[in-house]
């Protein structure tokens, strides 16, 4: 049997799991065990198969929406936040539910409606569909607001008053194409106000960062996260764009294309916030099984971020 051939790992940190995806996990889990199952979920808690199916298989039941809700059993709202017509929906039907959305999204959703109150007309940057845009959307009456997907919305978007708007950004967008938007809508409109604090979130940004790191020095780069998951996307969009041209997503070890990683001798490896560390850790021991590896952890910081529980699950 030949040797195996040497493989240097880099491992980005920070990786995987945020304050935000830690604390709506933790809300399904403690609501399980307070209510007993099954307990509701509208839409994936996080964007993470492995995690849902895992919740899944501790009575969590997941709908797209309340009328899939049955009457008497509690519900939770996923991280990426809801409209508004969403729990007032719930009231309606005097569903007891829990809001497991995002601190950092419901910052946004704050802002967007303080900007409303002083009467500005609202430019959400984000992507169409995604479930935060949608919730941050679903703040305010329809017209409040006005998307921009691409640095061509930005230059061509026409709002009715110039000097009375505002933009806020969904949280795990790319910061570098983040930043060309703003920069464009700033030269269009002197007087557009800002968020007080970026929105794009900590966590978004330090994985960003963390993969720049690695792609300076890596021959591919796996990302661990789901399809549907926007941070995870946008970090193999950050990673090609540092130069690391075989920047691959993918959801665990099983869907590694491994005639991809032929003859590279570094490989980075990150992980999107809603993936995970037991899904790196299959990655790194499905590499051991056709490479001699040794790992490196790059370390641009620590984060020690968590957010506290709805009230009645804090005990």
């Amino acid at each position: 049997m030949p040797d195996k051939a040497d493989l240097h790992i880099l491992l980005a940190n920070p990786r995987g799991f945020c304050a935000g995806v830690d604390r709506a996990i933790e809300i399904v889990e403690k609501a399980l065990v307070k209510y007993g199952a099954p307990v509701y979920v509208r839409h994936e808690i996080v964007h993470n198969k492995f995690v849902v199916d895992r919740l899944r298989d501790m009575g969590a039941v997941f709908v797209d929406e309340l009328d899939a809700v049955p009457d008497g059993v509690p519900v939770i709202f996923s991280a990426h936040g809801v409209p508004k017509s969403v729990p007032q929906d719930a009231d309606q039907r005097a569903l007891h539910y829990l809001d497991a959305t995002c601190p950092l999204v419901s910052k946004v959703h704050r802002e967007a409606e303080r900007h409303h109150a002083e009467g500005k007309h609202i430019l959400l940057i984000g992507h169409a569909g995604h479930p935060e845009v949608v919730g941050t959307m679903g703040q305010l009456p329809e017209g409040s607001m006005t998307l921009i997907e691409t640095e061509s919305d930005a230059q061509t978007v026409a709002v009715a008053d110039p000097e009375n708007i505002a933009f806020v950004t969904q949280t795990t967008l790319s910061l570098d194409d983040t930043a060309k938007m703003i920069a464009i809508l700033q030269g269009r409109f002197p007087t557009i106000s800002v968020p007080k604090k970026e929105d794009i979130c900590y966590a978004t940004t330090n994985r960003q960062h963390a993969v720049k790191m690695i792609a300076e020095r890596a021959d591919a780069i796996l990302v661990l996260g789901a399809p549907n998951s926007s941070n995870s996307n946008r970090l193999v969009e950050v990673a090609k764009r540092e130069g690391c041209a075989v920047s691959v997503l993918v959801e665990r070890a099983r869907d590694i294309d491994w005639s991809k990683l032929q003859n590279i001798k570094t490989l980075g490896i990150t992980a999107g916030a809603s993936a995970p560390e037991v899904l790196v850790e299959e990655v790194i021991d499905a590499c051991r099984e056709r490479y001699k590896v040794s790992v490196e952890t790059i370390t641009l910081t620590d984060e020690n971020v968590t957010f506290k529980l709805p009230r009645e699950l804090a005990s």
